[in-house]
């Protein structure tokens, strides 16, 4: 499946050029960062099997994302420790990583595409949050596809400096492994203690 930009395609007939989708993954791990990205894509661009990053394979994930730091206009990230997740709350961390996200990119884009309905960033730019909007939107899509391999990336580092608890292979998700592994070790250093079971 490649996903359409009907959304942008709406947007550029009104007149809007820079058009960003963004993304976030992370917010149910027991460990590690929140990470967001955002995407301003070309007007034309060919991106076959683009699609939510969830629906694709690790590999196929690398290889896209690869291809959308290679054709778009501009590429922003946003990361959100542990610590701060923990200040805040995780609901304000998702917005703070997407803000941070779209001021990373090197340019101001004239629209946000958010993935989720409520969504809004505390920027001064034109946008709408879109439910699903992950599997509906391209320049979404791309932006979850960028936000989840940089942070399976940041995980693997983690993998190697705390390896008793799997971060390589559940991202900080709390699988089986990872529970026993807390209630055989406790929490490391990257565990948001904030969440359950950690509380």
């Amino acid at each position: 499946m490649t996903l359409s930009s009907v959304y942008e395609r709406k947007l550029i007939r009104q007149g809007f050029k820079l058009i960003a989708g963004v993304d976030e993954v992370g917010r149910g791990p027991l460990a590690g960062p929140l990470v967001a990205a955002a995407v301003v894509l070309p007007h034309k661009f060919s991106l076959p099997g683009l699609n939510d990053s969830k629906q694709l394979t690790p590999l196929a994930r690398e290889r896209l994302c690869s291809r959308i730091k290679k054709i778009a206009v501009a590429v922003g990230l946003g990361s959100v420790d542990h610590k701060m997740i923990d200040r805040i709350n995780v609901g304000q961390a998702n917005f703070l990583a997407m803000k941070l996200a779209v001021e990373d990119l090197g340019l101001v884009p004239e629209y946000l595409l958010i993935d989720g309905g409520r969504h809004r960033i505390a920027l001064k730019i034109a946008q709408v949050g879109i439910s699903g909007g992950d599997r509906k939107c391209a320049s979404i899509a791309a932006a979850s596809i960028v936000a989840k391999v940089a942070r399976d990336a940041l995980m693997a580092e983690y993998h190697r400096k705390y390896p008793r608890y799997g971060f390589a292979q559940n991202m900080g998700y709390g699988t089986a492994a990872h529970l026993a592994a807390l209630a055989k070790y406790g929490p490391c250093a990257i565990h948001r203690r904030s969440f359950a079971p950690l509380a």
